[in-house]
C-alpha cells in the first residue's frame, strides 16, 4: 500500500475532495440581479429550489476537480421546515455584524490527497430555530454581540445528534463514506439520512445540451451516467433504503420567471418528504439529483453507523473491504502527522495543529467564474445588468476561474482572497509545498492577473486593492519547500517573480499620486481601523498619504530585491533586478522621512510613532495621530542579508556601496550597515535601532496594544479617551472597541477597532525574528512596558507565539478564550476538544468573533506551533 507521502506525488489522488462550497447562495457569481444586490438574489430559503448557475453547495460535500458531480449529505429531523441541504446563516443585511453561519461544526482530520477525512456536524433534535436567529439577530444594535445557535437553547440537554462524517478513498475514484451518528440526549429521536448525489447542471445555459444521468434499479444503488466521470455506482450498505429522484433543475412555481421544459425540480425529494407531494418525484427512478433515504431511530444516547459508496467497480458485495480501508487510512493519517509532530511534545499543541490543518484542507474548494460570461448573460440564462448604475468587476472581463483554490472559509468567504490565499500558502507549505506552489502560480495567470499587473482582490470587488504580501509569501513558501525536499526550486521562484514585476510596475503606476513614492488607496487590509474612508474624495485636492500603504511596499520592494538576489546565485543576469529593487527600497524608506512638513512627516518624533498623513492643497499637512496597527506595518520592511551571499553577487554589492557611498542620506536614514565579526550580516528596515525600539515600547505596552491574546489593532487608550480628528467641519471619532465594531461606516462585520487578527501578529512575530537574527542580545526592551524586565526580540517573538495560542488551549480553569466563556462550549465532553478558528479575536478576552471558519490566515497558528523550519526566519 502507497503511503500518504506517496500519493501526494500522483495528482490523480487529488481528483475527488471537499471541493464544494458550504454556500453558494448569496455570492456575486450567482447574482443575476440589475442593481448588485448578491444577498438579495439568491436567499437561503430559495437556494433549496434554484439552480445555481456557477457551483454547488452542501453539507461536507466532495466532488471531482471539474465539479462534474457532487455528493454530500443531507438530513431532517422530522421537525424542521425543510431538510438541511446545506448550513443556514444570516445574509450581510440580517446580521447585526453582517453576514454569519449560525451551525455548529467542526473540521477534525484531513490529509493533503483527502484519502481520509473527519468532520462533525451537530444537527439539532428539535426545530432548527431559522425564524428566531432571524429575528433577534435583526433586533440587536451593533453595540449588542450576535445571537449564536448556541444561545437559543437548542442544545440544552444535549438535545442534538452528534454526526461524524469520514471519508476513505480505496483508490484515487473509489471512495468509501461513514456517517455515525450518536444521539446525545436521553430520549429517543427520529432522523432521516440522506446521501445525495447530482450533477452540476451544464446543460441548461446555451453552450451544450450533453444531459448526464442516475438511475436506480434497486433500492440500495444509485447508479452514474456521465461520460467524464469514472465513480458508476453508489451503494448503501444498509439495503433498507429507498433512492428517490429528481432534477437539478430550477422550481418555476418558486422562482419566478423561469423557462423550463423539465420536471422533478431541485426541491423534489424535499417536497416529497415533508408535503407528501409524490409529483415532486420521478416515478421512473431517474434524473440529475438522487438521494438515499434511510430513516432511523435512535435511542438516547446510542450511535448508529451508516456505510456508503462510491465506485468505478460493479459489485456483489461493495463492503467487504470497508472496515479495514477506513482503518487503514486513520493509522496512515496518524503516520504522516506523527512525521509533521515529530519536535512538538505537548499533546494539545499537536491537537489544536491537526484541526488548523484540517480546516485548511477542508476549505479547498472548486472555483467557477466566467466573468465575461457573467457579465452578458448566457443563451438561456438572461443577465439583465443595468451598467449605467452598478455593475461588479466589469474590468474584469479576461478572467476564466475553474481551478481548486484554497478558500479563506467556504460559507462566509466561498470565494478566493488573493492576500488572505498568500497566508494560507505558509502553513499549507508544512502539509503539501507542492499545493502551496500552485496556489501562488495559480494567481498569477494570465486568465487571473489583469493585463495591467494588478492582481485581483476578492469576487466582491476584484478592483479593491490588498496589501501587496504575494512575493513575501512566495520566498517563504520557497524557502519552507526547500527546507523539506532539500533543493531550491528555481523554476516556481523564477516563475512567479516574473509576474510580480508586473504586479510591483501596477502599484507604482497606479497607486503613487504624486510619483514621490507614497502610497496609498484601497483597502490595503487595514482601512477599517481608520478615523474615516481612506478613499474618501476631499475638497480642494487634499489627500491622505498612508503610513501603512507605504510601508506595504518598502516590504514589497525588500521581497522581490531577495528573491532577485535568491535568483541571481543561479542566473546573474538576476542581480541588475536586485539593484532596482535595492534602490526602490531606498526610495521609498526616504519618502516615508521626507514628504511634506519634515517636521510632521509619516514619522512622529515627539510620539515615536509612525501616522497617516492629510496633505493639505495649500502645502501644510495634518498628522492623524491615531495609533493602530497602520503605524507597526513598517516593522514588516525588513530584510536581512548574509555577506556571504553579496560575496557571491558583486556586481550587486559594488553598486550598493556606490549607492550608500555617494548618498550617504539614504543610509543615515534607514539602513544599518555594520558587519558583525566573520560572515556578518546586513540589515535593510525603516526603522533604525532608536526607532524599532521607540515603536516597540507602544506596540508591548499592556495598556496600549499588547494584550494576553496578542497585538491589538487599535491602542487601549482610545478606549477612555477616543480619538477625534476634525475634517472640513466634521468631528470623525475613534473609539477603541475589543469586539465588534459599534461602526456602520464601512458595512458588514468589518471595521476592525481593536480586535487580535492573526495575520498581522503573524508578521509581527516574523520580524522580531528578522531583527533579533540582527541584533542577537545587543537589542533588548522593556516586556511588557513598564515592567522592568529587559527582553532580547526572539524572547518577545516567542512569547507572543505563545499569547496566540493560548486563545485556543485551555486556561488553569479548562476554558478556551476563544469560546467566549460559554459553559457549553468549554466543559461539555462533547465540544471541550473541538477547536474553532474564529476571523479575529477579542482584544481584552480573546473570544472568537467573525467568521467562525476563518481557518485561511487563522491557520497560521500551526505554523507558529511548528517548530522553525531552518536556522534562520527567512
Amino acid at each position: 500500500m502507497m503511503t500518504e507521502r506517496e500519493r501526494m506525488l500522483d495528482d490523480q489522488w487529488k481528483t475527488w475532495g471537499p471541493y464544494v462550497s458550504n454556500r453558494q447562495w448569496g455570492t456575486v457569481r450567482e447574482d443575476y440581479s440589475s442593481n448588485g444586490n448578491a444577498w438579495g438574489y439568491t436567499t437561503y430559503d430559495e437556494a433549496l429550489s434554484r439552480t445555481y448557475r456557477w457551483s454547488e453547495d452542501g453539507i461536507a460535500g466532495i466532488c471531482d476537480s471539474k465539479q462534474y458531480l457532487c455528493f454530500a449529505l443531507s438530513f431532517w429531523n422530522y421537525k424542521d421546515k425543510m431538510i438541511k441541504e446545506r448550513f443556514f446563516g444570516l445574509s450581510n443585511y440580517q446580521g447585526n455584524h453582517g453576514e454569519d453561519v449560525k451551525e455548529l461544526y467542526y473540521y477534525l482530520d484531513n490529509t493533503p490527497t483527502h484519502s481520509y477525512m473527519k468532520m462533525v456536524y451537530k444537527y439539532p433534535i428539535n426545530e432548527f430555530p431559522y425564524d428566531e436567529l432571524i429575528d433577534v439577530n435583526h433586533r440587536r444594535t451593533k453595540r449588542e454581540p450576535e445571537y449564536e445557535l448556541v444561545d437559543t437553547g437548542i442544545f440544552n440537554n444535549n438535545e442534538y445528534f452528534d454526526i461524524f462524517i469520514e471519508y476513505a478513498k480505496i483508490n484515487h475514484d473509489d471512495i468509501l463514506v461513514r456517517v455515525s451518528v450518536s444521539n446525545r440526549s436521553a430520549q429517543k429521536a427520529p432522523l432521516a439520512i440522506m446521501p445525495t448525489l447530482w450533477f452540476r447542471n451544464n446543460w441548461k445555459w446555451g453552450y451544450g445540451t450533453y444531459e448526464p444521468g442516475l438511475k436506480s434499479t434497486q433500492s440500495d444503488i444509485i447508479e452514474v451516467d456521465h461520460g467524464s466521470i469514472s465513480a458508476k455506482k453508489l451503494y448503501s450498505r444498509n439495503k433498507n433504503c429507498q433512492a428517490y429522484f429528481c432534477n437539478n433543475e430550477t422550481n418555476p412555481d418558486i422562482i419566478p420567471n423561469t423557462v423550463t421544459d423539465a420536471k422533478f425540480f431541485k426541491d423534489g425529494i424535499n417536497n416529497f418528504l415533508l408535503k407528501g407531494d409524490h409529483n415532486a418525484i420521478n416515478p421512473e427512478k431517474k434524473g440529475t439529483k438522487a438521494s438515499f433515504l434511510l430513516e432511523a431511530e435512535i435511542e438516547g444516547g446510542d450511535t448508529q453507523t451508516f456505510d456508503f459508496r462510491l465506485s468505478p467497480h460493479d459489485m456483489e458485495d461493495a463492503f467487504f473491504d470497508f472496515d479495514h480501508i477506513i482503518n487503514l487510512r486513520k493509522e496512515e493519517a496518524e503516520e504522516f502527522y506523527s512525521e509533521i509532530q515529530r519536535e512538538i511534545e505537548d499533546e494539545e499543541e499537536k491537537d489544536v495543529q491537526r484541526q488548523a490543518f484540517a480546516g485548511l484542507l477542508w476549505n479547498k474548494q472548486f472555483y467557477h467564474y466566467n466573468v465575461s460570461k457573467w457579465l452578458s448573460g448566457d443563451p438561456q440564462h438572461e443577465a439583465p445588468r443595468n451598467f449605467n448604475h452598478f455593475v461588479r468587476n466589469t474590468e474584469w472581463e479576461h478572467m476564466q476561474n475553474k481551478d481548486i483554490i484554497s478558500m479563506p472559509d467556504k460559507w462566509e468567504y466561498p470565494w478566493f482572497a488573493t492576500w488572505d490565499l498568500a497566508f494560507h500558502c505558509v502553513p499549507f507549505a508544512i502539509l503539501d509545498s507542492n499545493f502551496a506552489k500552485s496556489q501562488l502560480k495559480l494567481l498569477t495567470k494570465e486568465w487571473y492577473i489583469h493585463p495591467n499587473g494588478q492582481l485581483p482582490a476578492y469576487e466582491w470587488d476584484f478592483s479593491d486593492v490588498n496589501p501587496p504580501v504575494h512575493a513575501w509569501s512566495t520566498f517563504r513558501v520557497f524557502k519552507i519547500d526547500e527546507k523539506i525536499n532539500g533543493k531550491p526550486d528555481i523554476p516556481f521562484l523564477e516563475s512567479v517573480f516574473q509576474k510580480l514585476l508586473l504586479n510591483f510596475t501596477w502599484w507604482v503606476n497606479r497607486k503613487d499620486k504624486n510619483g514621490n513614492n507614497i502610497f496609498g488607496g484601497g483597502f490595503l487590509g487595514l482601512d477599517n481601523i481608520g478615523a474615516f474612508d481612506r478613499n474618501m474624495q476631499f475638497k480642494n485636492g487634499d489627500h491622505l498619504e498612508q503610513a501603512d500603504g507605504t510601508s506595504w511596499m518598502a516590504m514589497f520592494a525588500l521581497n522581490m530585491m531577495r528573491i532577485s538576489m535568491e535568483l541571481a546565485l543561479y542566473n546573474p543576469i538576476y542581480e541588475d533586478m536586485a539593484i532596482k529593487f535595492f534602490e526602490h527600497y531606498l526610495y521609498i524608506a526616504e519618502a516615508m522621512e521626507n514628504i511634506g512638513n519634515k517636521k510632521n512627516g509619516l514619522w512622529n518624533e515627539n510620539d515615536g510613532f509612525f501616522y497617516d498623513l492629510l496633505q493639505l492643497n495649500s502645502g501644510e499637512s495634518k498628522s492623524l495621530k491615531l495609533r493602530s496597527i497602520v503605524g507597526l506595518i513598517p516593522l514588516f520592511a525588513v530584510e536581512i542579508v548574509e555577506h556571504e551571499i553579496l560575496e557571491k553577487l558583486p556586481d550587486f554589492r559594488q553598486r550598493m556601496e556606490w549607492i550608500l557611498k555617494n548618498k550617504p542620506h539614504l543610509a543615515d536614514l534607514v539602513s544599518h550597515w555594520e558587519v558583525e565579526g566573520q560572515g556578518g550580516k546586513h540589515l535593510m528596515s525603516i526603522l533604525r535601532r532608536d526607532r524599532l525600539k521607540r515603536v516597540l515600547s507602544r506596540m508591548v505596552d499592556e495598556n496600549e496594544f499588547l494584550s494576553d491574546y496578542g497585538i491589538r489593532s487599535m491602542s487601549k487608550v482610545y478606549e477612555n479617551e477616543p480619538f477625534v480628528f476634525n475634517i472640513d467641519g466634521q468631528d470623525f471619532v475613534v473609539k477603541y472597541t475589543p469586539a465588534e465594531s459599534d461602526s456602520s461606516m464601512f458595512g458588514g462585520n468589518s471595521n476592525w477597532r481593536g480586535p487580535i487578527w492573526f495575520p498581522i501578529n503573524f508578521l509581527i512575530v516574523e520580524s522580531l525574528q528578522r531583527f533579533h537574527y540582527y541584533y542577537g542580545d545587543s537589542l533588548q526592551i522593556e516586556y511588557p512596558t513598564g515592567k522592568s524586565e529587559m527582553r532580547n526580540l526572539e524572547f518577545v517573538a516567542n512569547d507572543l507565539s505563545k499569547r496566540l495560542y493560548s486563545i485556543f488551549s485551555k486556561d488553569e480553569n479548562g476554558n478556551r478564550p476563544f469560546n467566549g466563556g460559554n459553559e457549553l462550549l468549554n466543559h461539555n465532553e462533547f465540544f471541550k476538544n473541538y477547536i474553532m478558528f474564529h476571523e479575529y479575536f477579542n482584544g481584552d478576552t480573546g473570544e472568537g468573533i467573525g467568521a467562525s471558519h476563518q481557518t485561511g490566515w487563522t491557520a497560521t497558528i500551526a505554523k507558529l506551533i511548528q517548530p522553525r523550519m531552518g536556522s534562520r526566519p527567512s
